[in-house]
């Protein structure tokens, strides 16, 4: 397990593992497990239907909990789908650290799919922290395509934060979370972008019980000749609430695509949605200049805010 200097960078960037991380952990390092640990509430086995990945099952009453699960490709031409299924009882409180990062050196591609599917008991609350990472002077692509599918039970929550921080050359991200009874999903994505990348977004929240809450918050940073197209929706099929908010900073030569959309399908749905997408105000970088910083170093720390 972090092997060398590369498992051990990615592992950092990706789920801020310095070392053997405390708690439950499953480490996937190019098609195989690196490391696995269980605990007494927590247990992670090998899927038995033939499909790589693994089950991830959370006792009822678990609270305090990390569970990591991060994935890393080291070496050129690796192409890889994992199935990742989560099974989390009523009345827990639990973490769980998931990323891709890719290390690319080679002329081939590598590509990540991740499918991770989440069952969620009642009164349950999970936090769901996923960063996507590539590095490598390569000119093979930096490959990930994640897809994250949520059932929450009455009175579940679910806090999604998804991060791209840099390196990857092509993603088309799928979400879709369903909300049963008195449920609420607040997904965070935060996304960058430069060079010739490309980005897809696809989400939707469907507000399905009585009293269900939503929100999405989306901001982005698209650099260069890069493009990225979002579209979150929100679905309300009963009395609910639901937002859907998207801001972005377009740079260069850059395209950004903005699309939310809400449905309401019960008069009862309250839903709300904002998109707003521009370049950094000069005044913003004057001021920031007129402190001492570069011009682009003013622009690198309004990104880092914006984008924290």
């Amino acid at each position: 397990m972090m092997e060398n200097e590369i498992d051990r960078e990615l592992l950092e960037k990706i789920a801020d593992m310095l070392g053997k991380p405390v708690g439950a952990f499953n480490i996937r390092k190019d098609c195989g497990c690196d490391g696995r640990e269980s605990t007494e509430h927590i247990k992670i086995d090998s899927r038995t239907d033939g499909k790589s990945g693994i089950d991830i099952r959370i006792l009822d009453g678990t609270v305090g909990e990390k569970c990591y699960i991060p994935a890393i490709i080291t070496k050129p031409g690796i192409q890889e789908v994992v199935y990742n299924d989560f099974y989390i009882g009523e009345n827990c409180d639990v973490e769980i650290v998931a990323g891709c990062g890719i290390h690319n050196c080679g002329d081939q591609e590598s590509r990540h799919e991740g499918v991770h599917t989440f069952h969620v008991g009642k009164n349950s609350r999970v936090h769901y922290a996923e960063k996507h990472y590539g590095q490598g002077d390569g000119r093979g692509g930096k490959i990930m395509n994640p897809q994250t599918i949520v059932y929450l039970d009455e009175g579940a929550t679910i806090q999604m934060d998804s991060v791209q921080i840099r390196g990857v050359d092509s993603t088309k991200r799928y979400t879709k979370i369903v909300c049963g009874k008195g449920a609420e999903a607040v997904v965070t994505e935060r996304l960058l972008t430069h060079g010739d990348q490309v980005a897809e977004s696809d989400m939707e929240i469907v507000l399905e019980g009585e009293d269900a809450k939503g929100r999405v918050i989306s901001r982005s940073v698209a650099q260069d000749d890069s493009s990225q197209v979002f579209y979150p929706r929100m679905v309300g099929n009963a009395k609910c609430f639901g937002h859907v908010q998207c801001d972005s900073i377009i740079m260069g030569n850059a395209k950004i695509k903005s699309i939310p959309a809400i449905t309401a399908n019960c008069t009862e749905a309250q839903l709300v949605h904002e998109a707003a997408i521009g370049k950094i105000a000069g005044e913003q970088l004057l001021k920031l200049e007129t402190l001492g910083l570069t011009e682009e170093e003013a622009e690198e720390c309004i990104l880092k805010g914006f984008l924290a």
